[in-house]
């Protein structure tokens, strides 16, 4: 095998970061070798340390909805930068951001930006206890909710793929206050609330799962845990940092008619820079400081380079100047994605099961239907991790793990997309 930059960038990277990369899953563990670097992007395509291009379907996992390095979204950030990179003090972009979210998301009264999913999550968690007075919290096993310590518990994703899906680190007292139950399950759920009376702050969840590959809720699922959260007097958070403007402009929410209590935001809110943001109804966000007792800060929250990207992202999903909706043509994407790869492992005899819906998607090896934790883990992994090498080595780029979601963009559309699809046949015939 030729030795490349990316090898020499890895190899530094070993000695200064842990395990040589800044988010775990990025590190190839699960599907074998060593990461590639990238030193650019445009559109559809990564250009790698070694000048490889490749089609990508992590979109930096989630906010690259429009493709890499938008004219518009690049335009945008150079116009706020000319003013500051961070001042410290309110901005008019701050204001702005909130009246699209507002406007996008309806069950958003009112907004609190912040720098990460990780940090809306917490927050969000922390402002449903002080409203309810209650400690407990549910959430639900594969469904990843950033890295906060009562999050960390069955988490999915990059601690699914490493073996760990109970970090280290986490104090058992705080484990205890989080109900773990398994997706689309609503009879544990209703069991939870009946053993813990009086005690539930919140459920917390991916309205569709994101992290432990792509799943759907069964139909009336989401209705079921929406009425029980009521009945109850607990709040429901969506976590829509995945799901947030790329499965519609309103989110799951929107798509399921289902109304949350608090919403968690990010990725595409920032076009590409680092961002996160919770909302809901105002009774329940008043109680945040200055005006309530729930504490929540940060230095850069509301930074003006993340909300100009994000505001110019917003935009362009109402109008993307291509005369047609940007989600009909997300659609459309993923479906091609979806038959491509379905047709492909029938010809084979593979099992495979495509669950997909608008621009997210996901690959399983198995012949069993997902719909939960339990089922993602019959997909067959180290076929997955050489379906991945291969696509690779042709030239797409798929998330590298068998529990991610992967993302379309709309910068997809046309050669990219129909080349992908030939591509990811050809991987399967070859397995």
């Amino acid at each position: 095998m030729t030795h490349s930059l990316s090898d020499d960038l890895f190899a530094r990277a070993l000695q200064l970061i842990p395990g040589g990369v800044n988010s775990p899953v990025r590190a190839f563990r699960s599907v074998g070798g060593a990461p590639f670097f990238v030193k650019a992007a445009r559109g559809a395509t990564l250009i790698t340390a070694d000048d490889r291009e490749l089609i990508d379907f992590v979109c930096t996992w989630g906010p690259a909805i429009h493709g890499h390095n938008h004219p518009v979204i690049k335009a945008a950030i150079a116009a706020a930068l000319e003013n500051g990179t961070s001042f410290g003090t309110p901005n008019p972009y701050e204001v702005e951001m909130a009246e699209l979210i507002t406007r996008f998301v309806p069950s958003i009264q009112k907004v609190r930006m912040c720098n990460s999913g990780t940090e809306a999550t917490m927050s969000a968690i922390r402002l449903a206890r002080g409203f309810t007075r209650r400690d407990k919290i549910i959430k639900f096993a594969g469904c990843y909710h950033g890295h906060s310590d009562s999050l960390l518990i069955k988490a999915g994703s990059g601690a699914l793929t490493h073996g760990h899906p109970d970090s280290a680190g986490v104090p058992a007292s705080f484990a205890r206050e989080t109900i773990v139950l398994p997706y689309n399950d609503t009879v544990a759920l209703d069991a939870a609330f009946a053993a813990n009376p009086g005690q539930i702050a919140c459920v917390i969840l991916e309205p569709y799962c994101g992290n432990v590959g792509f799943i759907m809720p069964d139909a009336g699922y989401l209705a079921a845990v929406r009425a029980v959260t009521t009945q109850h007097g607990a709040l429901l958070i969506f976590d829509e940092v995945m799901t947030g403007f790329r499965i519609a402009k309103g989110g799951v929410q929107e798509r399921e008619s289902i109304v949350p209590d608090l919403t968690c935001l990010g990725k595409i809110i920032g076009g590409g820079l680092p961002v996160g943001a919770f909302g809901g109804r105002s009774d329940i966000m008043d109680c945040l400081a200055p005006l309530g007792p729930v504490y929540q800060a940060g230095t850069l929250s509301g930074n003006p380079l993340a909300m100009a990207a994000g505001i110019a992202a917003l935009r362009l999903l109402e109008d993307d100047g291509s005369g047609t909706s940007p989600y009909s043509r997300l659609d459309r994407l993923g479906r091609q994605v979806r038959d491509a790869v379905l047709a492909a492992a029938h010809a084979k005899g593979l099992p495979a099961q495509v669950p997909q819906c608008g621009s997210m998607f996901s690959i399983f090896f198995t012949a069993t239907p997902v719909r939960d934790y339990a089922t993602a883990l019959t997909g067959d992994a180290k076929l997955f991790a050489r379906f991945f090498h291969a696509c690779l080595a042709r030239g797409v780029y798929l998330a590298p793990s068998a529990y991610e979601a992967g993302f379309i963009s709309t910068a997809h559309d046309g050669p990219a997309i129909d080349r992908a699809c030939e591509i990811m046949s050809r991987a399967i015939a070859e397995l």
